[in-house]
């Protein structure tokens, strides 16, 4: 009843969604690879801006990489809300579903009355396989993940990862792992355990932490190379001979990816372009997308020499209000292109650099720092706010002496990164309307070799029925899902069963299995299950198994129980 009652409500919101939609699934042409780009957090104005910002740095750039390819635009949501973060969001890219604020790759509970299209009650919480593993699973093809955040971080793990939670990193990171993926470059050295890279190890892959050197001279088919504890460096700020340019790591992905006779799946994030946004830092936002956009011109260069690569380049969703022209700067609208961006175009860090610097440095720098990388020294109001963030290390003011709020400038930010953001929006003739994630449409841009392109307005779920459609998989990340991620009280009845608690709050619930001559032992978030009471006696699954504590129930694939008789 389950299944069935599912594909009738894909089936109702298939039939609602794509009304705008100028080409219908069934007319796509097949491909092999399939590139998926994802600027994340890209407004349309942020493209519109870095556009300008590009060709003013560079009088021979007039156009982005992906101007030519530009064919539409796409309506992101999450199940019950018309605007989304970057999980639920991309997770409907991938699996067809759209979910809730914060869930990666996993079915939304309902909320009557304000889902957007149909959702089945009865699946809530189970996992969604994702054209990445539908991919890997069906047709053995490579798969990528390419990102400049950590490796955990929701867009990444929506498409390699489940959990109704992209906070638990716990459960996300050994999922990544497990899940085989070929090639992963990106941020998260601290987020890559000794187990988890003993796991790729045995698995042939290479592994490298913060070496630059490594990576790039690797001729392996398999490879980790993390930078950074966490995130990666904002491409202005970074050290280019520490990391890498997030078009050096596509190149690279590429490189190995392609070598897979069967093709390959890979996913690219510009994901810093967000944590500008997030922190109304435009020196951020346009040069972390013009970054993105090169590694843009990268995919589109391989697919147009390959010919059997789609390219697909898609924001998850908007962020911040962003606007080129603020109604506090008078005259904006008449403004040359030197008064808009001559400024902007010659700082030389964006608000995290500034605060990098600032606190590596003593107070009596911060003229020489402003004027060195932005062209100008702050006035005695503006120095004293800076003074009085509550996390500038080197101030000559001690912490607990520094002003509230109500009796500084309106450049006043609690942290020292919203001051600078402030200081150099208050510079600018650019707006914010928010720190936050806002709902409009999202650029689309799109290379078919056989021009088969998702033109006009799209949802998020026509733009994953195109893609699937493209590489062959149509409705079938809804049957594998069926297949393996079942839960363990529909898929072990007649088999005695026990669930062991956690041991402590860093472990995991432990599922012990009987069966006529064998006993499982299933430790969630990893592809492998113990058989018999032999430590060493173990089982490599195809998929990760998904414990959801909501529910009390393990998510394990229907071919286990052939290990139990």
């Amino acid at each position: 009843m389950r299944k069935t009652t599912s594909t009738l409500l894909l089936l109702v919101a298939m039939a609602l969604c794509g009304r705008a939609s100028a080409i219908d699934p069934a007319d796509v042409k097949p491909v092999k690879n399939l590139i998926l780009l994802i600027p994340d957090g890209t407004s349309i104005a942020t493209v519109s801006t870095a556009r300008w910002y590009q060709w003013y740095k560079d009088p021979n750039r007039q156009h982005l990489a992906i101007d030519p390819y530009l064919c539409g635009t796409v309506r992101t949501f999450s199940s019950n809300a018309p605007i989304g973060d970057s999980a639920p969001t991309t997770s409907c890219y991938v699996t067809g579903h759209p979910s809730r604020t914060g869930y990666i790759a996993t079915y939304p509970p309902a909320d009557p009355g304000n889902d957007i299209f149909p959702v089945d009650p009865s699946r809530a919480y189970q996992p969604m396989i994702t054209l990445l593993e539908a991919m890997r699973l069906v047709q053995n093809k490579a798969t990528g993940l390419v990102v400049t955040c950590e490796f955990t971080h929701a867009t990444p793990a929506d498409c390699s990862a489940h959990s109704y939670s992209r906070k638990r990193y716990d459960w996300i990171a050994p999922q990544i792992v497990h899940n085989d993926v070929d090639v992963v470059i990106g941020g998260g050295v601290s987020l890559l355990d000794k187990e988890g890279e003993a796991y790729l190890r045995s698995r042939g892959y290479s592994v490298y932490r913060d070496d630059l050197a490594g990576m790039r001279a690797d001729n392996n088919g398999k490879m980790w190379a993390l930078f950074g504890k966490k995130e990666m460096d904002y491409d202005l700020d970074r050290d280019p001979a520490q990391q890498p340019a997030l078009e050096e790591m596509t190149r690279k992905a590429l490189e190995k990816l392609s070598k897979n006779e069967n093709g390959f799946f890979l996913m690219v994030e510009g994901s810093k372009v967000d944590w500008a946004a997030h922190g109304n830092d435009p020196v951020g936002m346009l040069t972390e997308y013009v970054a993105f956009d090169k590694a843009c011109a990268v995919a589109l260069d391989f697919a147009k020499k390959d010919g059997q690569t789609l390219v697909v380049v898609v924001p998850d969703h908007g962020n911040s209000g962003f606007s080129l022209g603020r109604r506090d700067c008078k005259g904006y609208d008449k403004l040359t292109k030197d008064q808009l961006f001559s400024f902007v175009t010659g700082v030389k860090n964006t608000a995290q650099g500034f605060v990098n610097k600032l606190n590596a440095a003593p107070s009596t720098e911060v003229q020489k720092i402003f004027k060195e990388n932005a062209g100008f020294e702050l006035t005695d109001e503006e120095l004293q706010a800076l003074y009085n963030c509550k996390d500038y290390k080197n101030s000559p003011i001690p912490e607990d002496k520094r002003a509230e709020k109500e009796s500084l400038s309106a450049l006043y930010s609690n942290s020292l990164y919203g001051f600078v953001a402030k200081l150099l929006t208050s510079k600018t003739c650019f707006g914010f309307t928010t720190g936050g994630h806002t709902g409009e449409d999202v650029i689309l841009a799109a290379y078919h070799p056989q021009g088969t392109l998702p033109i006009g307005v799209n949802t998020n779920i026509d733009l994953h029925r195109y893609m699937a459609s493209a590489v062959g998989l149509l409705g079938k990340p809804d049957e594998l899902t069926q297949e393996y991620f079942v839960p363990h009280t529909e898929l072990l009845k007649g088999y005695k069963y026990t669930i062991l608690p956690a041991k402590t709050e860093k472990d995991n619930p432990t599922l012990v299995v009987k069966g006529k001559k064998q006993q499982l032992t299933i430790v969630p978030f990893t592809n492998i299950i113990r058989k018999g009471k032999k430590a060493n006696d173990e089982i490599r699954l195809s998929t990760v198994i998904v414990y959801v504590d909501k529910n009390n129930t393990f998510y394990l694939p229907r071919s286990i129980t052939k290990y139990l008789e």
